[in-house]
């Protein structure tokens, strides 16, 4: 959560980083700012406001700082309120230093007694500490660069950081520790960056920083150290992106757009994961992995965690092999026992997702092997994984995932056949052809928009509250149509099994309660309608979404025949944009729902 951009060259630095904010507000939208060295003025000039990059907007307008170095922050509150006295930047006491900080610093309160006791401290945040203490050491006589390194070296949890020394408008300092942030190199500027996507209107080329290296960034180059002072060396990598990619284009919002691409992305996925002879082109080192554990460890969370609980039911179904599935904020802390020769995959759009890498640390201490599926290939997960397999996705730049997720349950059903395969087992399931079908069954929901809008309107234009029921997968599947609903209309949803309403939920049924029934499982059809008439009864206002084969002719959706194991692939489009006009005709923010960020990087 959160963003940074930094940027040291020859250009007028305020559009840059401005631009930049704008583009990393899906990590948090709570509050921003930017601070400039004011070559003109010969002074730092602050800018921090309360609310989305627009207000901050206004306020640069009204300033106008200038200058060709300078460092910005959007902001997920997690140490105090959303505020202007909250928002980073943040200064020192004497406002030489000026920082902008990612993460969460777990002992800041002991860092404060110990250092801090006599400094009035103007926010709320765990960040402020450490701008105090490095203000505190360089008054003692060490050199910036020392100061900033030794005051790193006290921080425990999670930090990117970007620093900005107020008599000197040469240079910006980085730090890195479990946060992710990127340096990257220019014509005649250097740029830094929590995505690269922030700067790819100045650089595709980026260097990725490890945890505990610290870097000066000048308009000439960069030179990493890690916290003992030794340099380092690194290569550089290319963004492999556009800067067309991260547009809206003619869509009112990104989370339309990305529903719309998700038949694209799965072409491209088989694409990607297709050889020559039609056959699936996984690497030998997964497969080696996957064959030779005896048990898989799924471990992720949110919609990520939804795409693992079906593939768990596509790896044993197709494989044979047994798979649990953990979310990783429990799995961190209340570790189950574990099989000999287990495999962990972990799945995070982002690659950044705090609570799975917290759970890798300790995978990779214990000797496991490890795979990550995810959007952003270089991201933490990734690179530090054993194995990587990328979902191709493009960037999903609305808060609420839907292609990332529709991708993740599409690698996974490759991964099971491929799967299958090296363990020589006779499967009828042709991943490949089955997913080829399936993105057709889904261009053409894509394409029943105005159906999907008239629902949104019937069902759930005044609810206060939603209830979604599945069987089988179609259960896996409706628990992400219900996160969905709730993360962008505010609309209190919840997904259950079928067969659970007899044990607690169907209290909660009233006169008018909508409750959306999934029904793409023949064998548990007449079941799911069995509980639905029970809701019925009680005075609830149902709405069928069933595929072809199972449907009867008063379903309100009826998905295209798609294989069994790749209905959750389809049967979750028209969830999607029942979900998104139900927020857009409740008048909410869609693709920034309150209270959310799309990298979720603290624990």
């Amino acid at each position: 959560m959160c963003g940074i951009v930094g940027y040291i060259g020859t250009e007028s630095v305020k559009d840059i980083l401005l631009k930049g904010l704008e583009k990393l507000e899906y990590r948090g939208y709570d509050s921003a700012g930017l601070a400039i060295v004011d070559e003109k003025r010969e002074d730092l000039q602050l800018v921090k406001e309360k609310g989305r990059i627009a207000s901050l907007r206004d306020e640069v307008e009204k300033t106008k700082p200038e200058g060709t170095c300078g460092i910005g922050h959007t902001r997920w509150a997690t140490h105090g309120a959303p505020s202007a006295r909250n928002a980073h930047p943040h200064q020192s006491e004497t406002k030489r230093f000026t920082l902008v900080h990612n993460g969460v610093i777990e002992n800041y309160e002991s860092l404060i007694e110990a250092y801090l006791s006599d400094v009035d401290l103007r926010s709320e945040t765990d960040t402020e500490v450490i701008i105090q203490i490095m203000e505190r050491f360089v008054s003692e006589g060490l050199a910036v660069n020392e100061a900033f390194r030794k005051t790193l070296s006290l921080l425990k949890g999670s930090y990117a950081i970007a620093l900005l020394d107020g008599e000197s408008d040469d240079r910006i300092y980085v730090g890195k520790n479990k946060s992710p942030l990127l340096v990257g190199m220019g014509e005649d500027a250097n740029v830094v960056a929590s995505d690269s996507m922030a700067m790819l209107h100045i650089t595709k080329t980026f260097v990725e920083l490890m945890d505990e290296e610290v870097v000066t960034v000048t308009r000439d180059g960069i030179w990493i150290q890690d916290l003992d002072g030794n340099e380092v060396q690194r290569e550089p990598f290319t963004a492999e992106l556009d800067e067309s990619d991260t547009e809206k284009g003619t869509y009112a919002h990104y989370m339309l757009k990305e529903i719309d691409e998700q038949p694209l992305v799965i072409r491209n996925i088989l694409q990607k994961y297709q050889d020559e002879a039609n056959e699936i082109k996984l690497p030998n080192d997964i497969r080696t992995s996957f064959h030779a554990a005896d048990r898989v460890y799924i471990i992720a969370a949110g919609t990520s965690y939804h795409a693992g609980l079906v593939g768990k039911e596509l790896m044993e179904k197709v494989v044979g092999k047994p798979v649990e599935v953990h979310i990783a904020s429990e799995f961190l802390y209340n570790q189950p026992l574990l099989s000999p020769n287990p495999l962990f995959i972990f799945i995070s759009q982002s690659g950044e997702t705090a609570d799975c890498r917290g759970v890798l640390v300790n995978v990779k201490e214990a000797g496991h092997p490890s795979l990550t599926i995810t959007n952003v290939p270089g991201s933490t997960l990734s690179r530090e994984a054993d194995h990587t397999l990328h979902t191709y996705a493009g960037p999903e730049i609305a808060v609420a995932s839907t292609k990332a997720y529709t991708a993740q349950m599409a690698v996974l059903a490759i991964l099971a056949m491929d799967g299958a395969h090296a363990a020589g087992s006779d499967t009828d399931f042709d991943a490949l052809h089955e997913l080829s079908i399936a993105a057709n069954a889904m261009e053409t929901l894509c394409d029943a928009k105005d159906d999907m809008e008239q629902i949104a309107r019937d069902y759930l234009f005044e609810t206060r509250n939603a209830f979604f029921i599945g069987r089988s997968f179609d259960y896996h599947v409706v628990q992400e149509g219900a996160l969905k609903l709730k993360e962008i209309s505010y609309i209190q949803a919840e997904g259950f099994a079928g067969g659970e309403l007899k044990h607690g939920t169907i209290a909660l049924i009233e006169e008018g309660t909508p409750v959306i029934a999934l029904s793409t499982q023949e064998n548990v059809d007449l079941n799911i309608r069995g509980n639905l008439q029970e809701v019925v009864a009680r005075g609830a206002n149902p709405c069928v979404v069933s595929m072809d084969g199972c449907h009867r002719a008063d379903d309100q959706v009826v998905i295209p025949l798609v294989h069994a194991y790749l209905t959750p692939l389809v049967a979750v489009v028209p969830l999607q944009l029942i979900s998104y006009y139900a927020a857009l005709h409740r008048g909410c923010d869609v693709d920034k729902p309150r209270n959310l960020a799309k990298s979720v990087t603290v624990e």
